[in-house]
């Protein structure tokens, strides 16, 4: 099914029931449902679930298209191939696409707790910035961050270039700027007390674990272990893949191309590991990745572009690290602990 999000779970239930009849499908038949991943997330997967029908989830990335220049793409055709790739894909063609794995209810409602974490400290960036250059308009050189900002700004204290003071219409909406941001820090300052009570103990263990390693800090350990470390891999490949730092060559006749990493995955799981591995770097001197990425930086000089580069394949390895260190409690080479 290509496009069930205007339909409620049960009309797809109903759909379904009485289209056995009208192919003369046994009472027994297996059936099968799949979606492309988007803005549905996963309650349909798991509506579906929890009425005894087999769903997956698939990465519309992964679904091959035809090369042409122009080509035929209506809503049948699509449903059309995702049948044809699903059918394939049952029978044991893994490489016909990518079923995503579906977090549960509690893995997924944990994610919003850092996330809108970081979607207040944005708010609160752009509000002080917002004022900031509001006031560079008029000559205003004021500190923004100052707690008595708000309280200067009150008393109309602030002045213009010339000693003047502010314009009625800019000292109202720097007012109403004022109260935005304080509403944003009182949020923040209340998720910052609650975060950690508000978690699973599952995730509150991955989070002590990570944060045991030097480098590795409160705010960073929770990400990644609410944003990566909630699902189980098989091997240090899926790590890779998951978080889209695993290299994509192409190799073609004579034409061979480093085409960089694939950028798949995660994307705020790979900025975080790539700002994880420059601390990494600087709080863990003695590590074993470290001294790889010091031997491979060596010569290099002010190439600041060799670093940039390195440093990503460092997050890779450290992702994996990290993994090996919460699966099997093996501590990265040559790390360092926090004292107790």
């Amino acid at each position: 099914m290509a496009h069930i999000a205007p339909l409620g779970t049960d009309s797809i239930t109903e759909r379904l029931i009485a289209t056995e009849p009208k192919w003369a499908l046994p009472a027994n038949v297996r059936v099968v449902v799949s979606y492309e991943a988007g803005q549905d997330a996963f309650w349909i997967c798991r509506a579906l679930q929890a009425r005894g029908i087999e769903c997956h989830v698939v990465d519309p990335a992964s679904i091959p298209v035809e090369r042409h220049k122009r080509r035929a793409k209506t809503d049948r055709l699509d449903a059309v191939k995702l049948v044809i790739n699903l059918r394939a894909w049952l029978r044991g063609e893994g490489g016909r696409m990518r079923v995503i794995r579906v977090p549960s209810p509690q893995d997924e409602a944990s994610r919003h707790l850092m996330r809108d974490r970081g979607q207040l400290q944005k708010e609160v960036l752009q509000h002080r910035d917002r004022m900031r250059k509001l006031l560079v308009t008029l000559g205003c050189w004021d500190e923004v961050d100052s707690r008595k900002f708000a309280g200067r700004l009150a008393r109309g204290e602030l002045r213009c270039h010339d000693g003047a003071p502010l314009p009625a219409e800019l000292h109202e909406r720097l007012l109403r700027e004022c109260e935005r941001l304080t509403l944003a820090e009182q949020q923040l300052a209340v998720l910052e007390k609650t975060r950690q009570t508000s978690l699973p103990e599952p995730a509150r263990e991955r989070i002590a674990h990570l944060t045991r390693l030097n480098g590795i800090g409160p705010v960073g350990g929770s990400r990644l272990a609410l944003e990566l470390f909630w699902r189980q891999f098989s091997n240090r490949r899926q790590v890779g893949a998951c978080v889209g730092l695993a290299p994509q060559r192409f190799d073609s006749g004579e034409s061979q191309v480093d085409q960089g990493i694939s950028k798949q995955g995660n994307r705020r799981v790979r900025a975080l590991l790539i700002e994880m591995a420059w601390s990494w770097i600087r709080y863990q001197p003695a590590s074993a990745l470290t001294q790889w990425f010091n031997r491979r930086t060596q010569g290099t000089g002010p190439n600041r572009r060799a670093r940039r580069i390195t440093i990503v394949a460092v997050a890779r390895r450290l992702a994996i690290a990290l993994w090996r260190y919460l699966k099997d409690g093996v501590i990265p080479a040559g790390a360092q602990l926090k004292p107790a």
